[in-house]
């Protein structure tokens, strides 16, 4: 897991509104602990009928929790920023970015069917006010935002299929935070591909993802992949 570094006098004020066993935190003067956001994540639906060629797993609550506590609190990337979460399935990081304090988030995903119980999730942890959804390719979005939060398809069933998410985030985000499958190999092609189009690496964050059986090709119960999340300076950093 990535190695954190907070500061002592940051303050933060947070309302979680979770169902079923603890309904209200309340979190003043001090961090959310990683815990309790990714409790709160698990309770965030996955996609009920996932398609293997979209490669559309789930991202897992630790995952996500990590992802969202360093765009949070290392980087200052997420409260009171727009964010953009490209190929967002059932909304796990844009819903866990609107109860870390995000100004307003938008998930975008061409399933219907993800974004419906995306829609559903966010009434259910009361963001419903500020996460916005569009079924629609990511290659049709436009504009400028703050940050860009992307688990897009590895490109293990598709060829290249993370290409796009690569190029379409640096078009509209400042900051950008993008997994991807690790190894040495996988590692030195994406960050040539991120340089080649505009981008500049600020940091590699390596990590473990856990994929449950999903799928018929599946083999074990759960797998444990390395991953690597990337946080980038897109092209729109510069008009900051």
């Amino acid at each position: 897991m990535a190695k954190h570094i907070y500061q002592e006098d940051r303050t933060v004020q947070l309302i979680l509104k979770i169902p079923k066993d603890w309904r209200l935190i309340w979190i003043s003067k001090k961090i959310v602990r990683k815990i309790d956001l990714e409790k709160a994540i698990s309770e965030i639906e996955p996609h009920p009928t996932p398609k293997a060629y979209l490669e559309q797993y789930t991202i897992p609550p630790a995952t996500a929790a990590e992802v969202l506590y360093i765009a949070t609190y290392i980087c200052d990337d997420i409260m009171n920023k727009t964010v953009v979460d490209l190929g967002c399935g059932t909304g796990r990081l844009s819903i866990g970015a609107a109860l870390l304090g995000a100004r307003e988030t938008f998930g975008v995903d061409v399933d219907k069917v993800a974004v419906n119980v995306a829609q559903k999730n966010a009434e259910r942890m009361n963001v419903k006010q500020k996460a916005h959804w569009i079924v629609a390719d990511v290659d049709v979005v436009r504009g400028t935002f703050d940050t860009v939060l992307q688990n897009p398809p590895f490109g293990v069933q598709r060829r290249r299929a993370d290409r796009k998410f690569i190029k379409k985030s640096l078009e509209l985000g400042r900051r950008i935070y993008s997994l991807h499958k690790g190894g040495k190999s996988n590692q030195e092609f994406i960050k040539r591909f991120i340089e080649r189009h505009g981008g500049k690496i600020r940091g590699i964050f390596p990590m473990k993802m856990g994929i449950p059986r999903m799928f018929e090709f599946h083999t074990k119960r759960r797998h444990s992949v390395q991953v690597d999340l990337y946080k980038i300076e897109g092209k729109a950093y510069e008009s900051v």
